[in-house]
């Protein structure tokens, strides 16, 4: 049987923060690296972290640009939780839960790395609403 991985490349600007963030405190596992790269097993789907001497500017909001997990298993999402927290990862929105009641209610939290990357952490209490509930338009906080 085959599985597929998701891959995802992104932008830093120091490998040893990068390293210090992603391994240290999100627990990836690091793969592969050179000065100017590196990958990481982010609960096993591979993110690539590569260098550039671009400027790194943060968004105004959460939106359009972020990743992230969504856990099928809540115990799981609350352990991330409790490691960002203990980690002391800058989280750019607090946990809570979006569209409480409904079939699309999730739990949900936002990180921030030192590189403006933002990473979006979910649980969802119906597992349909994942990529179904096709009668909801409710997508994310925006109006």
């Amino acid at each position: 049987m085959s599985q597929t991985l998701f891959h995802l490349a992104f932008p830093v600007t120091d490998i040893t923060q990068t390293k210090a963030y992603y391994v240290d405190g999100l627990g990836c596992i690091p793969g592969r690296e050179t000065p100017l790269a590196l990958i990481l097993n982010l609960y096993g789907h591979q993110l690539v972290a590569h260098v550039t001497k671009e400027s790194l500017t943060r968004q105004r909001t959460i939106y359009p640009r972020h990743f992230g997990l969504i856990f099928t298993q809540e115990q799981d999402w609350e352990d991330l939780l409790e490691r960002a927290q203990q980690q002391q990862l800058f989280f750019r929105e607090e946990p809570k839960n979006r569209f409480v009641g409904s079939p699309l209610e999730h739990r949900t939290f936002f990180l921030e790395d030192p590189f403006y990357n933002l990473i979006e952490i979910k649980y969802y209490r119906h597992p349909e609403a994942i990529f179904g509930s096709y009668e909801y338009s409710q997508i994310g906080d925006r109006a």
